[in-house]
């Protein structure tokens, strides 16, 4: 089978490798991926950024596969049945596992192969309504949102979250916080994909070019309380903004560092208003089963696709995240490459 193999950090340590087709032991099943979702990790991982990890390993947090092959023992799943990847294999429920979490695409191998093995319980089913495309956006970006917003953030019916950026979690957050009924405000530095979000649902949006000290505008907005929900993407010095524009007790999740990985974190407003810094990465396979329900319950929570490559052009496809400006993900199909 054709697997991409991260042999060395970089671009050129990427390449497309032959590896053995793999066959399912005790509990495992084989999948034949069907697509596949690129991530900011992924960059992360490329660049040597994320974690020191043993090379070779094969590229990818997540995607959709349908079931080949099953191992002993197997009961949850059927030959033909098309599922979802749960990202940290390991975290079924409650609290993360306090050993070593098992993640997809470093140090796991993952997703960017024709075929992968993963134990029964790493899997879920996926929305039959959803493309293949679609489904592969769950496990990550999907899981993300869900997990901070409902397992994390106990979000309620009339409260306010604000969202930066118009990416993968962002905009997964954006629909997610609508259905449930609060109110949502996006910020972004394109009037464009702010336009595009008003017509996915926000309630407000903040150009933060034109109006950079944002967290007041959402001050104002909320009517001079502050948001219950502020998610952060960037990092860095928006952090301490993100602070500013929460509500006393509110909560800041740290999701993302696409403006810096550190962060000079002004410590007065966060202790003054006693604000809760809560780090979401993923989320456990309870929350992406309730996720996949919540995506067939109400079907306007769609994945918005930017633009799809296929499978043998994932280093375009990198690029392509790497420069930035896309709206919503970025994703790889496999169609016509295994049999």
């Amino acid at each position: 089978m054709k697997a991409f193999e991260l042999t060395q950090y970089g671009y050129d340590g990427l390449r497309l490798a032959e590896r053995p087709q793999p066959s399912p032991g005790p509990g495992q099943l084989v999948l034949r991926m069907r697509a596949a979702a690129l991530n900011y990790r992924d960059l992360s991982v490329l660049r040597g950024e994320y974690a020191s990890m043993p090379l070779p390993v094969i590229m990818g947090s997540d995607g959709v596969g349908e079931v080949v092959a099953t191992g002993a023992g197997v009961t949850k799943f059927a030959i033909g049945d098309r599922v979802l990847l749960l990202y940290i294999t390991n975290w079924i429920d409650g609290a993360p596992p306090e050993e070593n979490m098992r993640r997809l695409g470093g140090p796991l191998d993952g997703t960017f192969a024709e075929y992968v093995t993963i134990q029964e319980d790493g899997a879920v089913h996926a929305p039959a309504h959803l493309s293949d495309v679609e489904a592969a956006t769950l496990p990550v970006a999907g899981l993300t949102a869900w997990h901070m917003l409902f397992a994390q953030g106990d979000l309620r019916l009339g409260q306010s979250v604000v969202v930066q950026g118009t990416g993968g979690v962002s905009l997964f957050a954006l629909m997610l916080a609508r259905a449930a009924g609060a109110e949502v405000i996006v910020t972004s530095g394109s009037d464009e994909k702010l336009a595009r979000a008003k017509a996915l649902g926000a309630h407000h949006v903040i150009n933060y070019r034109t109006t950079p000290d944002w967290d007041v505008r959402v001050r104002e907005l909320t009517r001079g309380r502050g948001a219950d929900h502020v998610i952060d993407v960037a990092g860095g010095e928006e952090l301490t903004r993100s602070i500013k524009a929460a509500r006393i007790a509110g909560t800041v999740y740290v999701t993302g560092y696409v403006a810096s990985m550190n962060a000079n974190l002004a410590l007065l407003p966060a202790i003054t208003k006693r604000v809760r810094l809560q780090a979401v990465s993923g989320g456990h396979r309870a929350s992406l089963e309730a996720l996949a329900r919540t995506t067939e319950l109400h079907r306007e929570i769609r994945p918005v696709i930017d633009r799809t490559f296929h499978f043998t052009e994932l280093k375009e496809a990198l690029r392509h995240l790497d420069r930035g400006g896309h709206f919503g993900k970025v994703a790889l199909s496999f169609e016509g490459t295994a049999s």
